[in-house]
């Protein structure tokens, strides 16, 4: 008997090397590609919110960011941050809990990366939620993303063909998609500059204070892309845990110790 094809209900599971390998080409042209082969068929909500990776591996590539952000990228922007006279903004002795795992990652997310595959939704999307980034977390951001997450449903909830138009300007913005990628993951970087306090700084010492954020924006976009955007949601909130926890850990060593 013949061998017959893998199920699609049933699909390989992607180890290391093959999330590797997918990332490094992705981020050398990023395309608007058919999502990671292991998402079912569903709904266009259902596509972009329920988690397609599990959070294990979610917390791997969180490992693999703050390895590379430690022990790379670390050391770069301990140097320019010193020579800039550069002190980060937030106060070890009050950190952002609620902030840092909950609303950076679902604004941010929905800002910066809900709309590289819903170039439609982020005509509106993207100026609001930068009004939610404005307003910062509090009963207003609340509802603003509640307000959106409901439009966004009724707008995803059914699985409408796009018009004649619509699939006009869909294929313009496929071709130009590489740059739109790219920009938002700059745009991402930029953003973490407010997280530092200056006295004197040069326009070049700046992009290397947020190589951090640049290479994390670039992991985070393509699991949008091919993983939806529940999972860049989730994989956001566990980096942005790794460093809290290292600065409540160093506190709590110096306060045992009398050092502070």
């Amino acid at each position: 008997m013949m061998n017959q094809p893998p199920s699609p209900e049933q699909p390989r599971r992607l180890t290391w090397l093959d999330e590797w390998y997918d990332f490094w080409a992705f981020v050398r042209r990023p395309r608007l590609a058919p999502r990671c082969r292991r998402i079912r068929p569903g709904t266009a909500w259902l596509l972009d919110w329920r988690l397609q990776i599990s959070p294990v591996r979610l917390l791997g590539w969180a490992a693999i960011l703050w390895g590379i952000n430690l022990f790379l990228f670390g050391p770069i922007v301990m140097g320019i941050a010193r020579q800039a006279g550069a002190t980060h903004a937030v106060d070890p002795t009050n950190l952002p809990w609620l902030l840092a795992l909950v609303w950076a990652p679902l604004v941010e997310e929905m800002l910066f990366r809900y709309g590289l595959r819903r170039p439609g939704i982020a005509l509106w999307l993207v100026p609001v939620m930068i009004l939610a980034l404005f307003l910062g977390p509090g009963i207003g951001q609340t509802i603003v993303f509640v307000l959106v997450t409901l439009a966004i449903y009724r707008v995803t909830s059914a699985n409408v063909m796009p018009t004649a138009r619509a699939r006009k300007s869909l294929r313009a913005y496929r071709r130009w998609f590489w740059l739109v990628f790219h920009l938002s993951v700059l745009l991402f970087a930029a953003l973490h500059l407010f997280n530092f306090n200056f006295t004197s700084v040069q326009w070049w010492m700046l992009p290397a204070l947020v190589l951090p954020q640049w290479f994390t924006g670039l992991v985070l976009g393509w699991i949008r892309v091919m993983r939806g955007i529940g999972a860049a949601i989730l994989l956001h909130a566990f980096f942005n845990f790794g460093p809290l926890m290292a600065a409540w850990l160093a506190m709590r060593w110096l306060q045992s110790a009398g050092l502070v």
